[in-house]
């Protein structure tokens, strides 16, 4: 999403710089002002923010931090559902996923 920090590296050191911003703009706009509500309302979020406000990029850290806990959910999410049916559809799929044939 563009929330990771920029890296220039070279002979053994690390520089770290401004977020990458590869990725959807509007995702990070909105992730940036979800941090901000989240930090009100969630108190492990605003014990974090807390920490870091007196430093630059807290807002884009507690954003960056939503973004990982959504992945998680939707990974978790995933892991434990079925596919969903509409109603009408067939029980079986009509069509397999064609796995790649080696020569």
């Amino acid at each position: 999403m563009g929330l990771n920090p920029r890296e220039d590296s070279s002979g053994g050191h690390q520089r770290l710089g401004h977020i990458s911003k590869q990725g959807n703009e509007m995702m990070r706009w909105l992730l940036v002002e979800a941090g901000q509500s989240a930090v009100q309302y969630d108190p492990e979020l605003h014990r974090k923010y807390q920490r870091l406000k007196f430093r630059r990029g807290a807002k884009v850290a507690i954003a960056r931090h939503l973004a990982v806990r959504m992945y998680g959910t939707l990974r978790q999410m995933k892991a434990a559902t079925s596919p969903v049916r509409m109603s009408g559809s067939p029980a079986q799929t009509l069509v397999e996923e064609a796995s790649p044939s080696l020569p």
